[in-house]
């Protein structure tokens, strides 16, 4: 699990929550907060204008998507660099097929692709053309994603507007009774809150950890794709381990080191 996204979500609702609470009616106060109409208009328009602009399964996906920033991302880069350079000694020193062996025992289904068809004999052309093209498709489809949270959080504020001023009509509508302007006014409101609930509070983070969980793992294919292909040319470990560490952050390259990655020099 994501601790991140758990506590982040968590604790942006309970400072809203604990900042109604702290005034003057207490918990009461929530009740001030909750109106039946406004989350029809503004949750309402804004879902199913989503809907409008894509297909039923691109939506039932987006929303289905939500749930994947609360899963913590697979991708190690320092350790799927140490196992590169683990195949690369062993291509050194038993040659290309000793990996259609090793591949076996790979959880990586990106990596295990890319090391069959080097023991295949594929140009390494057409095997960087045949990764290349899959990262690009993993990231249409990352691209969905994303663009169905940042489609949704732009149409919250704006239905939430819609709301406040289908409210506003009709408040004037009824300025006669001026002890209905408050409450009325109070009522049109909310409807931008929870607008920007939506936006702020939903859209926006789930936008921006889809984008961070998908750099993430198409940084890493893109490292696989580099050291495999090193691997077919022939690269001493050594040099494939200091090209792939070049990816890395500083403090994350000695993670990647490998002992066996310094032991072929010849």
């Amino acid at each position: 699990m994501d601790i991140a996204s758990i506590v982040g979500l968590f604790v942006c609702v309970a400072m809203m929550l604990l900042g109604i609470m702290t005034g003057d009616d207490g918990v009461a106060g929530i009740r001030y907060f909750i109106d039946v109409k406004s989350i029809l208009i503004t949750y309402g328009g804004a879902f199913f204008a989503m809907l409008a602009s894509t297909s039923l399964k691109d939506f039932i996906g987006g929303l289905k998507s939500f749930l994947l920033i609360f899963k913590s991302p697979k991708q190690d880069v320092p350790g799927m660099i140490s196992k590169i350079i683990e195949l690369s000694n062993v291509a050194r020193k038993e040659g290309l097929l000793a990996l259609e062996e090793v591949s076996g025992e790979l959880e990586d289904a990106f990596m295990k692709k890319g090391i069959l068809l080097i023991v295949d004999g594929t140009d390494p052309e057409l095997v960087r053309a045949i990764m290349e093209t899959e990262l690009i498709s993993t990231e249409d489809r990352h691209k969905k994603n994303i663009g169905f949270w940042s489609g949704l959080g732009a149409m919250g504020p704006a239905w939430g507007m819609i709301g406040t001023l289908i409210g506003l009509i009709l408040m004037l509508q009824n300025m006669s009774d001026a002890s209905s302007i408050g409450p009325s006014m109070s009522v049109a409101l909310i409807t931008t809150l929870y607008g920007s609930l939506l936006a702020n509070w939903i859209c926006t983070p789930t936008s921006e950890k889809l984008k961070y969980n998908s750099t993430t793992e198409l940084r890493c294919k893109e490292i696989m794709i580099e050291g495999l292909l090193s691997i077919q040319a022939g690269e001493n470990p050594r040099v494939i381990e200091e090209k792939l560490k070049s990816f890395l952050a500083p403090s994350d390259r000695a993670a990647a080191s490998s002992d066996e990655g310094g032991g072929e020099n010849g």
